[in-house]
């Protein structure tokens, strides 16, 4: 039977402790993901700055004020969350990296295989779609 005040043999003080501190593990894991991604084509930015968001508001308000904040990373999150939209600029840097990277994989790592080839293709293609999806973030 589960008793709020008694999770097992630790207390709810405990419990929701551990909590925040996973949450706030995987809000930092989410800032390292993020940052590489913006060097890194196939590796999405904005849904681990999202991600960070949620686990530091989660676990500590002052580094989700921090990140909110923040000169670079701040308006990747407030542009998604407000306007459900990606700049232009964004989505073409994103798309012309995605297909330079896959087709580099496609004729030089795995050009016996076409199999992985289809694949890889295939990824391309579905992340673009995903990408140009959202709306285009207009400047005002």
């Amino acid at each position: 039977m589960f008793f709020p005040a008694n999770i097992g043999n630790k207390s709810l003080k405990s419990y929701f402790c551990d909590v925040k501190t996973c949450c706030l593990l995987l809000g930092w894991c989410a800032i390292a993901l993020a940052i590489a991604g913006i060097f890194l084509p196939l590796l999405p930015t904005t849904p681990f700055l999202l991600v960070a968001a949620w686990a530091f508001y989660r676990s500590s308000p002052q580094n989700y004020r921090r990140l909110m904040q923040h000169p670079q990373l701040g308006p990747y999150i407030r542009n998604f969350r407000e306007h459900r939209a990606i700049p232009l600029h964004a989505k073409l840097w994103s798309v012309g990296l995605i297909w330079a990277t896959i087709l580099y994989c496609v004729f030089r790592v795995v050009d016996d295989w076409w199999r992985a080839q289809s694949g890889l293709l295939l990824l391309a293609a579905a992340l673009t779609w995903h990408i140009l999806s959202f709306a285009t973030l207009r400047r005002r």
